[in-house]
């Protein structure tokens, strides 16, 4: 516990300097993260080949820098990104030729994965070029509903929430952060953000994501359960690697990209 805490310190040390300054230092900051999630997915695939570990870095790049250009919130993404990857890394079956190192299975992951890295980073980016204070409300309701859910669970759990995916996770806990942090982050919108929003409905939107996260913290769970690893990596100390620190407010940051303007 106590390397988890001087990690988590380190880490807003890092963190808080950058998000207050924005711009292009906070942009390259999110970009080297995206980076290292990006190795953190392709060491799970050791046999593939160089040249295709480096296409998938440079797209991820370049899908996650082209947010970083852009100051509105759409869901606009030119087409042209989108077509080529599958171009590219279907196109490489051919030159390749060898299905051991390198089949359409890889393909079809490699497309999935640096979209999902790049768009997910990408967003990072685009929400705090929009406002700092609603990038803040989103990591808020990651932090609060992964912490109260751990110590609520910690401390009431009795019934397994997923057990055969997280066995330490439960209802109890799942309950007692998603309120705490639907609770903590409305009331912080409501005095940095603004009262833009009918406040039922942003109760409403901050309940969705806080759930959004704590099943962003189950897929991640799943796939490392999948691959028969405890972390994706042990970058840090005491929280594994980037992705299991951020797969939360990766699903909260895309999910808020896709509701916010129903609400």
């Amino acid at each position: 516990m106590k390397k988890r805490i001087i990690s988590a310190i380190i880490m807003l040390i890092i963190f808080i300097p950058l998000l207050i300054i924005g711009k292009t230092p906070f942009a390259i900051f999110i970009l080297t993260l995206g980076m290292i999630a990006l190795y953190e997915l392709l060491k799970l695939k050791p046999k593939l080949p160089l040249i295709v570990k480096i296409l998938t870095f440079l797209y991820t790049a370049i899908i996650i820098s082209y947010a970083s250009l852009s100051y509105i919130i759409d869901l606009a993404l030119d087409i042209k990104y989108l077509i080529v990857p599958i171009l590219v890394f279907l196109s490489l079956l051919v030159f390749i030729n060898k299905p051991k190192i390198y089949n359409y299975h890889d393909a079809f992951q490699l497309i999935g994965i640096s979209l999902f890295i790049g768009i997910a980073f990408g967003n990072i980016i685009r929400i705090r070029n929009l406002d700092i204070y609603i990038l803040i409300y989103l990591f808020l309701i990651s932090i609060l509903t992964d912490t109260f859910a751990y110590l609520v669970g910690s401390f009431l759990g009795k019934h397994k929430l997923a057990k055969n995916i997280s066995p330490n996770k439960t209802i109890e806990g799942l309950v007692g952060g998603t309120l705490i942090g639907t609770i903590g982050a409305v009331i912080f919108y409501l005095f940095l953000v603004g009262t833009d929003k009918n406040i039922f409905l942003l109760i409403l939107l901050t309940l969705i994501l806080s759930l959004i996260g704590s099943l962003g913290d189950l897929v991640t769970s799943s796939i490392k359960r999948n691959e028969n690893i405890k972390d994706f990596s042990n970058l840090i100390p005491g929280h594994g690697g980037i992705l299991d620190r951020l797969d939360s407010i990766i699903f909260i940051s895309l999910t808020y990209i896709v509701i916010s303007g129903l609400f």
